[in-house]
């Protein structure tokens, strides 16, 4: 059994059903909200494999699919940039000058985060 406060003065402490000390309590909704997203995490990926397993895009597919990881990645990065001061700025400016002299995404990304770092470490 738990205590538990009836009202926000913290008087009339009255006892209640409830998980003992220390005791986690499952919900069943939970775990079926758990389950489904796993599931629908599994089925878009799988789902894909097994799409392109039984049929073969045409180049222009192809190429339109190429641009997809880009455009998720402005669609992540542009709201934060419109909203963002000047460490968030700096940091893109670094990170494209960086892949435009290195070509190498880890590097630009790594160089990035550490620009908007050093700027939000000055403030």
């Amino acid at each position: 059994m738990a205590y538990r406060c009836r009202c926000a003065g913290g008087r009339g402490l009255r006892r209640v059903a409830g998980p003992a000390a220390g005791e986690r309590v499952v919900r069943p909704d939970v775990l079926l909200a758990i389950a489904a997203m796993a599931a629908a995490t599994y089925i878009t990926r799988a789902g894909g494999y097994a799409l392109f397993r039984a049929i073969r895009p045409n180049e222009t597919v192809r190429a339109a699919l190429g641009y997809i990881p880009g455009a998720l990645f402005v669609a992540y990065v542009a709201p934060a940039l419109a909203q963002g001061g000047w460490a968030e700025w700096f940091g893109a400016g670094v990170t494209v000058a960086t892949m435009l002299a290195t070509r190498q995404m880890s590097a630009a990304i790594l160089a990035g985060t550490a620009g908007a770092w050093l700027v939000w470490g000055l403030r």
